[in-house]
């Protein structure tokens, strides 16, 4: 997969406060490693939807990352709640993440992520188009 990298994008993570730009740049790294996977899966873009960091695969569903300035010890990466991503996300993976309803995974600033289970999650985002008519994602 082809990766098209926003400037810009860095730029917002690296203007929050320090302990959360360092765990925006490790799920930003985890998103784009996670698409070098893919193969034959197109190209993808960093941008931004709704001021926020997002990525988008012509594949897949797009994923985006934020943290808010009124839960300054929390942030969290968003997928499409009319999607089966984070219901099939809880089946798989519920004594792993915490969610909130059926659009983002959240992390507290002081979690260990378990990067192989977020990278499942974002890859099954990443190929979501090949994969939301099978139980569970095909999983």
């Amino acid at each position: 997969m082809d990766i098209i990298e926003n400037n810009e994008v860095v730029k917002l993570i690296k203007s929050y406060p320090n302990p959360i730009t360092e765990k925006l740049l490790f799920l930003r790294k985890l998103i784009i490693d996670s698409a070098f996977e893919l193969e034959n899966s197109g190209t993808l873009e960093e941008t931004f939807k709704w001021g926020e960091p997002s990525y988008l695969s012509p594949l897949g569903s797009t994923i985006r990352m934020d943290w808010k300035k009124s839960k300054p010890d929390q942030y969290a990466m968003y997928f499409n709640c009319k999607s089966k991503l984070v219901d099939t996300f809880k089946e798989i993976y519920a004594e792993k993440f915490t969610f909130e309803g059926n659009r983002a995974i959240v992390f507290q600033e002081n979690d260990d992520i378990p990067s192989e289970e977020l990278k499942h999650c974002i890859l099954l985002s990443l190929i979501y188009h090949q994969v939301k008519n099978k139980p569970l994602l095909g999983v």
